[in-house]
């Protein structure tokens, strides 16, 4: 089959989804830049150029890998408005929390998860990493095939909000491939930015903006939370999977489901089955019904959950779910056992010549977010406070200064403590269960990066009733699955996006691979 070879580079390399932010990150390599400066850079002009996958009224989190194997996680994720509450929300008749509703943005943090990222890994400013970006929102760009083929699908949520609607369709219509869109607003807002930091979003005009949209819909918003904004420094946490360790950020992000995954999965000899069979598809999806069961029971803002996260994917916790796990047939009802007690998306990847690695993942969750721009700043709000509960009693529910549990994960995979492979998988729900394909694809099945990216995929659709499959998945797989009582639908479009850079030490190279499911490619030189 014709498709995309890895890309070889020995002195830097970087994976985006889009070919504009990754030229802007060689660029930045090529002129002196490291790997944080870079990714800085790219996640910024993808912030003006796939609008309704990523924007800076959204969150972040990322994994920056020393050469040695040191690890530093970052979470970039804003909170609820301080005086929000589940329970004023019942009273107002709210049973949960809807995508486009004033009460789903959440304070965004990516901003300031950028400025702690360039403080303390970076050497460049933002003045001098944000001028393609700004280019591109003031002077235009050109909408690539794939942005276009999903504007059309927010055309709706667009239409309800008269500055979204000005702003994201032009003449009443979502634009097609190679039209030119320009964002004036949202260039002075990032020349703001780039002029004077963080604060020059936080505070301000760009917030006074943010908040009076808002306020207009009702949220609890104020100046004082977005003032208060923080990017909290986290130890990532890890599994081994077959000799390789597996890194993922802790909660409130999704990435211990994939750690689940693959301890579940490591019981289970995958290589000896077909890679794309119904068998090995059945032991995935199953791992992933029982993996996700235990996210939307246990994880949320770690202050909040009423579990150990590390209990969840410890050896004991493993042992008890892997009976859940039937290799001949679908558990239909999934009793989870008890744990202790406590005491739309971008992803992107860089490496440099000194060996430095970012894993890097921007959002503003659902298509163009939540629907709503703050006029004149530019600012497309996120709508990630959509994952929070209304109802009491859960360790998800909403409360004042509280973290929603979030689905964008960044990656890291260390060989016997040096670095391995720097990765991520974009997708929503899916990015967990994207992860365990990825690294199974490649270290059960011994693929090379970008034949694990291409790969197709099956997943659960968004009320995990049913599996969607991808149209290059034999029709003799989904059959298998149907027989162990699974049912099956062919998904409507690709299922997420990937990119990856694995490490070869010996030979001094760097090997990129990017998602052809999206628009862009990754790059070295």
């Amino acid at each position: 089959m014709p498709g995309r070879s890895p890309v070889y580079a020995t002195n830097g390399l970087a994976a985006t989804s889009h070919p504009l932010a990754t030229a802007a990150a060689i660029e930045v390599l090529q002129d002196g830049g490291n790997a944080v400066d870079a990714a800085i850079a790219a996640v910024a002009v993808q912030c003006v150029v796939e609008p309704h996958m990523t924007g800076i009224g959204g969150d972040c989190f990322a994994i920056v890998t020393e050469a040695d194997g040191r690890m530093a996680g970052f979470n970039g994720s804003g909170a609820a408005p301080k005086a929000v509450s589940s329970a004023a929300l019942r009273d107002a008749g709210l049973t949960s929390i809807g995508l486009e509703s004033a009460h789903a943005v959440t304070v965004p943090g990516a901003v300031r998860a950028w400025e702690t990222l360039l403080k303390a890994h970076g050497t460049r400013s933002f003045a001098t990493l944000f001028k393609r970006a700004i280019a591109y929102a003031r002077d235009g760009f050109a909408v690539a095939p794939r942005v276009a083929f999903d504007w059309p699908a927010s055309i709706a949520k667009l239409s309800a909000d008269e500055a979204a609607a000005k702003t994201y369709l032009p003449g009443g219509k979502a634009p097609e491939a190679g039209d030119i869109m320009r964002f004036p607003a949202l260039a002075d807002t990032l020349a703001a930015i780039a002029s004077d930091g963080a604060d020059a979003f936080y505070t301000g005009p760009v917030a006074e903006d943010i908040v009076a949209t808002l306020k207009a819909r009702g949220s609890y918003m104020t100046l004082e939370d977005l003032a208060a904004c923080h990017t909290t420094a986290v130890a990532p946490v890890s599994r081994d999977y077959r000799g390789y360790t597996v890194a993922e950020l802790p909660p409130n992000g999704q990435g211990i489901v994939a750690l689940i995954m693959l301890g579940l999965l490591e019981r289970h000899n995958l290589s000896s089955l077909d890679p794309l069979g119904g068998e090995r598809l059945h032991l995935e999806m199953e791992a992933a019904r029982i993996a996700y069961a235990m996210r939307d029971r246990f994880v949320a803002d770690p202050g909040h959950m009423d579990a150990c996260h590390m209990s969840l994917f410890a050896d004991d916790m493993i042992e008890r779910l892997s009976l859940l796990l039937n290799p001949s047939a679908r558990t239909q009802d999934l009793p989870l056992p008890s744990a202790p007690p406590q005491t739309d998306t971008v992803y992107l990847t860089i490496a440099d010549s000194s060996g430095l690695t970012v894993s890097f993942i921007n959002s503003i969750f659902h298509s163009f977010g939540s629907g709503i721009l703050a006029p004149n700043s530019g600012v497309l709000l996120h709508n990630r406070g959509a994952s929070f509960k209304v109802a009491p009693g859960h360790p998800n529910t909403i409360e004042g200064g509280k973290r929603p549990m979030h689905t964008i994960i960044p990656a890291f995979v260390l060989k016997d403590g040096a670095p391995w492979m720097s990765f991520g998988v974009m997708g929503g729900q899916y990015q967990a269960c994207g992860h365990t394909h990825l690294l199974t694809n490649m270290i059960d099945y011994g693929m090379d990066v970008q034949q694990a990216i291409d790969f197709p995929r099956i997943f659960m659709d968004d009320g995990f009733s049913f599996l969607q499959a991808e149209s290059t998945i034999p029709e003799a797989s989904l059959d298998v699955l149907r027989a162990k009582g699974h049912t099956v639908k062919r998904a409507p479009a690709p299922i997420g996006g990937s990119q990856a850079i694995r490490i070869d030490r010996k030979r001094g190279l760097f090997i990129g691979g990017s998602d052809p499911r999206k628009d862009g490619h990754a790059a070295g030189y």
